[in-house]
């Protein structure tokens, strides 16, 4: 009865973060084409950062949060780091609803990771739903195609780095809390972040560059105060996002929690049509259909 309360509330927390996070996605493609993304990263580390403090202290915690295992924890953090950058990336070239597509295969690299790294079991049936779930991948990303764009490699790459931080997620949930998890990696995106403030400098202008590359190597300008509030406002977004996140998979098996992040799908079609007036086509459907119902027979399958 514990695990299947524990299973509710953990889709419940995943949910919540797939909300949270469809603002920052609205935010990062409205102003994404007048700044740098590690200009916007910045801005956003540095609200974050403190806002973990707060959630530090929800639970009832005080001082610094502290761990034994700060390996796992920077390394989590970097992947995170690596996970919405290049996310941020992909979307300076993509519709919302081609992103929220390759990210569905996020629960199918989960569940695999989760079977090699975390010993999960998986029956022969869940290995051909993820089968059916990666075909429907490709129909998204269309690779060879003359219409595949570079952005969807950013990502796919932002997914793999998400998945990874999972199943460290998972590791880490038995020595800390979700707010020290969420405190350790806002730590490592500022301080990446910063490291990275030369880059565009080094590389000097680089006229007719892919918008993901643009994006990243594009210099840093002084924002408009609505700009400057908007990139403030996604720490918020982000600390409260990563909290939930973390929330749900240390609360409820990874496997059962997974698929529900498909909610991101019909909340970021939505976005995307009443801001952008984007259309999803029929190959960028059929590929979302058949990973939704992969993950999903996967889900059922579990809870039988």
């Amino acid at each position: 009865m514990n695990s299947n309360r524990d299973n509710l509330k953990g889709v419940s927390f995943l949910v919540l973060a797939m909300l949270i996070f469809s603002l920052q996605n609205i935010s990062v493609k409205w102003i994404g084409g007048d700044y740098s993304v590690l200009q916007i990263v910045t801005f956003r580390s540095l609200v974050a950062l403190p806002l973990t403090l707060l959630f530090f202290r929800f639970e009832g915690n005080r001082g610094l949060p502290k761990t034994r295992r700060y390996g796992p924890q920077y390394l989590r953090g970097g992947l995170l780091f690596l996970s919405y950058t290049t996310h941020f990336m992909g979307l300076a070239a993509l519709p919302l609803a081609d992103i929220e597509s390759i990210r569905f295969s996020a629960p199918l690299m989960i569940t695999s990771l989760s079977v090699f790294l975390l010993g999960e079991r998986v029956s022969a049936r869940h290995w051909l739903a993820l089968a059916i779930g990666f075909c429907g991948i490709l129909f998204v990303v269309k690779p060879g195609a003359p219409s595949f764009n570079l952005g969807s490699i950013f990502i796919l790459f932002s997914v793999l780095c998400y998945a990874l931080n999972v199943i460290l997620t998972r590791r880490l949930r038995t020595t800390d809390s979700s707010a020290t998890m969420a405190y350790y990696s806002s730590l490592v995106y500022l301080l990446a972040s910063l490291i990275l403030i030369p880059l565009p400098m080094l590389v000097g202008e680089m006229p007719n560059l892919h918008p993901s590359l643009a994006f990243l190597l594009r210099s840093w300008t002084m924002p408009t105060l609505l700009d400057w509030l908007i990139m403030s406002g996604l720490g918020l977004v982000w600390a409260a996002g990563m909290f939930f996140m973390a929330k749900a998979y240390s609360t409820a098996q990874a496997t059962v929690v997974a698929p529900f992040e498909y909610a991101s799908l019909p909340i970021n079609v939505m976005w995307g049509f009443v801001i952008w007036r984007e259309v999803p086509t029929w190959v960028t459907l059929a590929g979302a259909l058949l990973t939704l119902t992969s993950g999903l027979y996967i889900l059922l399958n579990k809870n039988r």
